[in-house]
C-alpha cells in the first residue's frame, strides 16, 4: 500500500510537469469514501479528473478509484480505475464504458500510469 500513499503524499511534488494540482476534498487518507481532484498533463492538454475512492482491499493491496467528475467523463459514461501490487509488480486496471463506440480507447492515460509508476519506483529506488 506504500505505493499508492506515496502517490497522494509525494507524488504531485516528484513530477510537476505531470501533474500540476493534487487535492483531497473529503477523507483526507486513502479509505473509502476519500474525494480527490488532480489536476494533471494528458499529452500535451491540461486535464481534470475528481475521484471516489469506492474500494481499499489491504490484503490485495489494491484501491478502486471511481471517477465522478473531471474531463474523462466527457468521452467515458463511466471510469474506474483499479491499482494493486503484488510484490514488486503494479497493476493498473481501467474499467469504462464509451460514449460512443468512436470514442478511443484511453492510450494516453495508460502511458501516464505508467510514467507515474517508474517515476515512483524510482524514487523508492533511491532509498
Amino acid at each position: 500500500m506504500i505505493f499508492f500513499t506515496l502517490i497522494l503524499i509525494i507524488y504531485p511534488t516528484l513530477c510537476l510537469g505531470k501533474i500540476n494540482h493534487f487535492e483531497t476534498h473529503e477523507g483526507g487518507s486513502i479509505k473509502v469514501g476519500s474525494v480527490v481532484s488532480w489536476k494533471y498533463d494528458d499529452d500535451g492538454k491540461d486535464k481534470i479528473a475528481k475521484q471516489v475512492i469506492d474500494a481499499v482491499d489491504l490484503q490485495k493491496k489494491s484501491i478502486t478509484w471511481k471517477v465522478i467528475g473531471g474531463d474523462l467523463l466527457e468521452l467515458y459514461n463511466s471510469f474506474t480505475i483499479i491499482t494493486s501490487c503484488d510484490k514488486q509488480w503494479t497493476t493498473w486496471t481501467f474499467v469504462y464504458e464509451k460514449k460512443i463506440e468512436e470514442t478511443p480507447e484511453p492510450l494516453v492515460l495508460l502511458g501516464f500510469a505508467l510514467d507515474l509508476t517508474k517515476d515512483i519506483e524510482g524514487h523508492l529506488l533511491k532509498k
